[in-house]
């Protein structure tokens, strides 16, 4: 993540206040400059961006000019307007229409598709992230697997109705911790669109699909062996590491689909 400063130089120096430019072309490229930010991960889903002084400032340009460049930016979808003030880069599983998430948790069978889904997704963003991964990048995804270790099995919606970190909040954030390792801002906002569809799904296989007394320690293996392929930096030990534990997640997709009944994945409504 960057630090919030925008260089001036990034929109060509001065351009707005001290050049002849028009207020349109200063405003297209304050866009810019912003798009280019989301692009680098710098600016990331979900996050707030500085009030319009303070980009102005920062870019070297007039309010005016700030405020034409968001609005462009709203118009694309990229930001939205904050209730009581200010403006956030769009997070797509926010933005999106429910009926994806409706219709993945419809049938055994569409979670069944999205696992396949995340192994060709997860297993290259492990490889990436054995590559790239910082010190400090590591030492996050082990955080959150030792917390996984750690937490009990559900934990009680906290004070505000805020759910309290479990197994399955902690399994999450390892994935997440991953993604932001591989260091790619594209795959950061294909996790963004599925945030609250993996949500779900991880609640779904901690507490109905794994219920084997050894699944738990199974889970925890797994995570480990991803965990210290990226940790060693080793690409192909990280990528075979993490197929593998989603390749078990299809065994026992599989195999609920066989307690099911007709094998198909269409009886027993919402997972």
């Amino acid at each position: 993540m960057g630090d919030g400063k925008i260089s001036k130089n990034a929109i060509g120096g001065t351009a707005g206040r001290t050049t002849g430019g028009t207020a349109g072309g200063v405003a297209d490229r304050v866009a810019q400059t912003l798009l280019d930010r989301i692009a680098q991960g710098d600016l990331s889903p979900g996050e707030r961006l500085p009030g319009e002084r303070h980009l102005a400032q920062q870019m070297a340009v007039s309010r005016v000019s700030v405020r034409a460049a968001l609005q462009q930016l709203k118009a694309q979808g990229f930001v939205t307007a904050i209730q009581g003030g200010g403006t956030r880069i769009v997070s797509s599983a926010a933005a999106m229409d429910d009926a994806l998430t409706a219709l993945v948790r419809s049938q055994i069978d569409n979670l069944h598709d999205l696992a396949e889904i995340r192994m060709a997704l997860e297993s290259w963003a492990a490889r990436r992230a054995a590559e790239r991964a910082t010190p400090d990048q590591v030492a996050e995804i082990g955080e959150a697997l030792e917390a996984m270790a750690a937490a009990p099995p559900r934990r009680p919606v906290g004070d505000g109705g805020r759910r309290q970190p479990d197994k399955a909040v902690e399994d999450m954030r390892f994935h997440f911790a991953i993604g932001k390792a591989a260091g790619s801002p594209v795959y950061t906002h294909i996790l963004s669109v599925i945030r609250d569809i993996l949500s779900q799904m991880l609640d779904f296989h901690r507490y109905q699909l794994f219920m084997k007394p050894d699944d738990d320690a199974t889970v925890l293996r797994h995570h480990r062996a991803i965990f210290d392929a990226i940790a060693g930096h080793r690409p192909e030990q990280a990528e075979t590491a993490m197929r593998a534990h989603l390749a078990w997640v299809l065994t026992h997709y599989d195999e609920e689909r066989g307690r099911r009944g007709d094998g198909d994945g269409n009886e027993g409504g919402d997972v």
